[in-house]
């Protein structure tokens, strides 16, 4: 005999409403599997669907945000290295003794001893703005009194 002969024989010898109670207790195991295996999973996929929508709209919105600023950016129209070094040369005016610039071809170095960190920013959005130029390098050092000191590089007539 093997075990489903044996079953069977054991399902006919059952009375009827131990069998009725064991298919209903059959019956529940496999909606409770069903729901823990098939529905719960994708009813929390369902629920958390709004909030990861709105995350992503965010997210997308930043990244148009960005891609006009980089458009924007990308056209403004690069100065001859000459005329950007000298533009270069008079944002440094505001900073006085405390920028020294050298330039070799077209990479402009700038040394900044003890800097105040808005003059810092404010020169470097005014070297952006005139100068049609970005830092190609940066080695900065906060010092003890809390302003900067380091070079900043940057490539005239290069294109952004």
């Amino acid at each position: 005999m093997n075990w489903r002969d044996t079953l069977q024989t054991r399902w006919q010898a059952m009375p009827g409403r131990e069998r009725r109670l064991l298919l209903t207790a059959a019956v529940l195991v496999l909606l409770a599997v069903l729901w823990w295996l098939a529905l719960a999973p994708a009813l929390a996929v369902l629920k958390s669907a709004d909030a990861q929508h709105r995350a992503l709209d965010s997210q997308l919105q930043q990244m148009q945000r960005l891609q006009v600023q980089a458009e924007a950016l990308r056209a403004v129209p690069t100065l001859d290295p000459a005329a950007a070094h000298k533009v270069l040369e008079g944002t440094l005016k505001p900073l006085g003794e405390r920028a020294q610039l050298a330039q070799q071809l077209n990479r402009v170095t700038v040394t900044l001893k003890d800097v105040e960190p808005q003059a810092l920013a404010q020169w470097l959005s005014a070297a952006r703005q005139n100068a049609h130029t970005m830092p190609a390098e940066a080695h900065l050092k906060r010092n003890a009194a809390g302003a900067w000191d380091g070079t900043v590089v940057f490539l005239l007539g290069a294109s952004q």
